[in-house]
């Protein structure tokens, strides 16, 4: 099977992680489109289309939630797969996740294989 290489933005303030989620998810051939910040983040996402978005729930100025929210309200972007990345593994956080449209979370501490089979999972299946 023939994969497609997707580009992904990831919006984390934690340098380890963004580079983290770099390799793990460069693996599987995507280009990763890294930005520290969510208003970094939305100031790309004015001109670009991603495939796929992992944000981080905790992020300075504009949090993952707040992104999430926003981009399920721009048509353009409204079927990209959101995925908020926590640490916090509980039900406010999960409800909130839904509430702003996410399509998935993941938590931290991640599991690469698992994440990457994620990702790909979510785009593929929007394309169909």
């Amino acid at each position: 099977m023939i994969r497609m290489a997707y580009t992904i933005l990831v919006a984390d303030d934690e340098p380890a992680i963004r580079t983290m989620l770099e390799v793990i998810l460069s693996a599987d051939g995507h280009d990763i489109v890294a930005v520290s910040d969510g208003k970094t983040a939305l100031d790309y996402l004015r001109e670009h289309t991603p495939d796929a978005m992992l944000l981080d729930v905790k992020m300075p100025h504009m949090d993952g939630f707040e992104i999430c929210s926003r981009v399920k309200r721009i048509k353009r972007l409204r079927d990209t797969p959101v995925l908020l990345l926590t640490g916090f593994d509980d039900d406010q956080t999960r409800d909130h996740a839904k509430l702003v449209g996410a399509d998935d979370i993941v938590y931290k501490p991640l599991s690469g294989k698992n994440l990457r089979g994620r990702v790909n999972q979510l785009i593929e299946a929007r394309r169909r």
